[in-house]
């Protein structure tokens, strides 16, 4: 992913163009950080797309403090299926962050 992004939409934008049941509000953010709450878009299972919101970062299974997760915010795409720390999440608890640009410090 990247440093910081940002997202211009609204949250009636995202349920028309990704076809969500529904999406919680949300302001537009244009320096979006790591451990920021954020909008995100997942297959709920029995039900369909939602949007949600989370926080931005990861805390894997075997992390003993959950401030771990501010380390744990980017993963690169050439070793994200073999890293213990992303495996298991890349295998099985995949989302889908609508961005409209991302920078790097």
């Amino acid at each position: 992913m990247c440093g910081r992004y940002a997202l211009k939409a609204t949250a009636g934008e995202l349920i028309e163009h990704f076809k969500l049941l529904s999406c919680p509000d949300f302001a537009e953010r244009y320096n979006i950080a790591p451990q920021s709450i954020i909008t995100v878009i997942r297959q709920k299972p029995g039900t369909g797309r939602v949007g949600q919101l989370v926080r931005w970062g990861l805390i894997p299974s075997w992390a003993k403090d959950p401030s771990i997760g501010a380390k744990f915010n980017n993963a690169r795409g050439e070793t994200v299926a073999e890293k213990p720390a992303f495996r298991s999440s890349f295998a099985k608890h995949r989302c889908l962050i609508p961005a409209n640009g991302f920078y790097e410090w």
